[in-house]
């Protein structure tokens, strides 16, 4: 179990990422891949990205990354460095960047747990070569196993970024934080993980908590090793289906969808996701409402966006919730 206390100033200083993080993406997913998790929405793109990663060439490029981060248990702090809530450049920086001290501790940690290979010596002493192999063989597993899915991980971050701003948006920072469950359990002022794999307490001392909604986070919510950093905690998002394939044939639903995204209503229907309720989602009734047409008219014109690929849609309690999703977003700005 992990407890995590709040004042009143961390309270304040809670926020939730901007977007799917794509180094905590890229970690994460190693650790689905390797594990034992029979999520069949999951099981396609395990067995693709195996498949690659199984070819020799491949296997050789990725070795390090792979060796320094296990599936299960301790993995090194400075994999996932803060800095990558700006992005995947901003985050591989900063890992090439880590001080040798960083480096030798976390590695030190690990090796009492996971049996390194002789490459990871010049890691642990900061050897610029060895940090351009890690940062090298983790840009190689993102072109496979991340990249591809890419639009669908930020559809469902971005999904759950919507159900949050509402909870946020209703009852603030604590709704926030109480809307997080069944993974966490949130009881005034301490933030609970009830399965985390070992015993543990983190007091945020005015710091606040970074939120990281993630795909590949499977099931627990992550918290960094060392209490020092600044905090942070990934939790798992709402998949909405199954990864897509990667075959680069022209889906013939995609096409038909995309055929019918014509007309005045669904442009409307559009620009009523991103300006209701602050920008983060409506459900059916208040598209319904809204644009002054029937529910049913308001239901098959979001499963023609939806298809399309411009919103998602995701069910709380009894209604459903739609929000537009990057693509959406970027088509409304024109």
């Amino acid at each position: 179990m992990l407890r995590i206390f709040f004042s009143r100033e961390d309270i304040a200083r809670t926020r939730l990422a901007p977007a799917a993080d794509p180094i905590w993406e890229l970690v994460l997913s190693l650790h689905l891949l390797r594990g034992t998790n029979a999520d069949p929405m999951i099981s396609g793109w395990r067995r693709r990205v195996g498949d690659r990663l199984r070819e020799r060439a491949i296997a050789d490029q990725v070795r390090l990354f792979v060796a320094v981060n296990p599936p299960r248990g301790y993995f090194p702090d400075f994999l996932t460095p803060y800095q990558s809530v700006r992005g995947l450049d901003a985050g591989l920086e900063a890992i090439r960047s880590t001080p040798a001290t960083r480096l030798r501790r976390d590695l030190t940690v690990l090796a009492g747990t996971t049996a390194l290979p002789p490459s990871a010596a010049g890691l642990a002493e900061g050897e610029s070569a060895s940090l351009r192999e890690l940062t090298g063989a983790m840009e190689r597993y993102q072109a496979i196993a991340v990249d591809p899915y890419w639009s669908h991980i930020c559809n469902a971050v971005e999904a759950d970024r919507g159900v949050r701003a509402r909870a946020m948006l209703a009852g603030g920072t604590e709704a926030l934080l109480a809307s997080l469950r069944p993974h966490l359990r949130w009881r005034s002022g301490e933030l609970t993980v009830l399965n985390y794999p070992s015993s543990r307490e983190l007091h945020l001392d005015g710091r606040g908590l970074l939120l990281v909604p993630s795909f590949f986070c499977a099931g627990t919510p992550v918290a960094l090793f060392d209490p020092e950093l600044p905090p942070v905690l990934v939790y798992p998002v709402e998949r909405l289906g199954a990864l897509p394939s990667t075959s680069s044939a022209p889906d013939p639903v995609g096409r038909e969808a995309l055929a019918a995204l014509v007309g005045r209503t669904r442009a409307l229907v559009l620009e009523a996701l991103v300006t209701g309720r602050g920008g983060e989602g409506q459900t059916t009734s208040e598209v319904a409402r809204r644009l002054q047409i029937s529910a049913a008219a308001a239901s098959q014109h979001t499963t023609v966006l939806r298809n399309a690929g411009l919103l998602v849609s995701r069910r709380e309690r009894n209604m459903v919730v739609h929000t537009l999703t990057p693509l959406g977003r970027a088509i409304l700005k024109g």
